[in-house]
């Protein structure tokens, strides 16, 4: 299994190499391997979670070792909690402390949140320092790696502080994926329905064909290479055409608004990303067939992917609705006070709306609440 993918920026373009055990050749990746020479320099700080570094750490630092550069080592715990400026500061420290230079680079190797916070960190330091992605989770493979946003949780919203900071290199390893929990797993997959909604339906009726999505064993190695091939092209595809998020890329947010602001008041303890994405979808779903935008079928074909998924499609017990609405108007795609949708407008196609009446939020929110 191995494939190349394309993302083309205008000042940085750079690959998504799917390689399956390219774990082992990450030094070799990381001077040349792949279709550019990236003229890293030699001093790279590595950046993961206890787990991820326990399984993979030393195959990682081995490879870049034989390969000529020299590692340093940050080791944060994953987790959204965790996604603050206090552990940004971790990797400052490291960093200053290894002397780390303009032409060094901070490389990720973990799952989203490690990712998003390695590559704040590779943005300010030092007004910017190269970036490699190397993702061990479903959901950084398809979506969190690619594209170029990282940031850090400010208590009160979701990725508030950040910055656009492109990477070299993503490279993607389906091995690692053997190691992943099952609601992890299953996590990811909630961003790969996602891109079926917004993107692919072909890619939708393939995974509607499968008999099981809740755990990596009762996924076949073809359609593993479906989902990430096809994923990661959805993404390359839609960052290449909109880097800064002016316009198309927006669609990326499907599921997510309120999504994100069911992170927000659990307080990031109650449900994953990937999880709250599968709730916003469903809202997002049940809004688009409320103001007749989406036929009910489609919102039910939407739901049974979902639930076959093994995904929660209710909001979590206890959850204020009125604290929900109010944490919307703190998302990053609020304009002039308003909060931008992506609604679901046929399996395969979304748009881009803020003329959602407050009333119907409501009202599909008060629906989804656990009984």
């Amino acid at each position: 299994m191995k494939s190349v993918i394309p993302v083309e920026l205008p000042q940085q373009s750079y690959d998504i190499a799917i390689a399956s055990g390219g774990l082992e050749q990450l030094g070799n990746w990381l001077i040349g391997h792949g279709s550019q020479p990236l003229k890293l320099g030699k001093k790279i700080l590595l950046v993961s979670s206890p787990p991820i570094f326990k399984h993979y750490g030393t195959q990682a630092i081995t490879s870049l070792e034989q390969a000529g550069f020299t590692v340093a080592q940050c080791i944060l715990p994953a987790g959204e909690r965790y996604k603050t400026p206090a552990s940004l500061q971790k990797i400052y420290d490291v960093a200053l402390e290894n002397r780390l230079e303009r032409s060094s680079t901070i490389l990720a190797l973990g799952g989203g949140v490690i990712g998003d916070m390695a590559g704040f960190a590779a943005a300010t330091w030092l007004r910017g320092i190269n970036f490699v992605q190397v993702p061990t989770t479903l959901l950084a493979m398809v979506d969190a790696s690619i594209g170029g946003k990282t940031g850090v949780n400010h208590p009160h919203g979701k990725n508030l502080i950040g910055a656009f900071h492109q990477p070299k290199l993503v490279l993607i390893d389906p091995q690692t994926l053997k190691t992943l929990p099952a609601r992890e797993f299953r996590a990811g997959m909630a961003e790969v329905i996602k891109y079926g909604i917004i993107w692919d339906a072909e890619l939708f009726e393939k995974l509607e064909q499968s008999q099981r999505l809740d755990q990596l064993r009762y996924v076949s190695d073809d359609l593993l290479q479906e989902i990430l091939t096809r994923s990661c092209q959805a993404k390359a595809h839609v960052v290449s055409k909109d880097e800064k998020e002016s316009g198309l890329r927006a669609i990326l947010n499907y599921g997510h608004t309120i999504g994100h602001a069911v992170e927000s008041e659990t307080k990031y303890k109650i449900v994953n990303h990937g999880e709250a994405v599968a709730i916003g979808m469903v809202a997002a779903g049940q809004i688009a067939v409320a103001l007749d935008m989406w036929e009910q079928a489609s919102s039910d074909r939407q739901l049974a992917l979902l639930e076959k998924t093994g995904l929660p499609t209710k909001l979590p017990g206890g959850l204020d609705i009125e604290a929900i609405a109010a944490s919307l108007l703190t998302d990053k795609k609020v304009k002039d006070g308003r909060v931008r949708f992506i609604l679901p407008t046929q399996i395969g196609t979304v748009t881009i709306t803020d003329e959602v009446p407050a009333d119907v939020i409501r009202q599909v929110l008060h629906a989804m609440q656990q009984t």
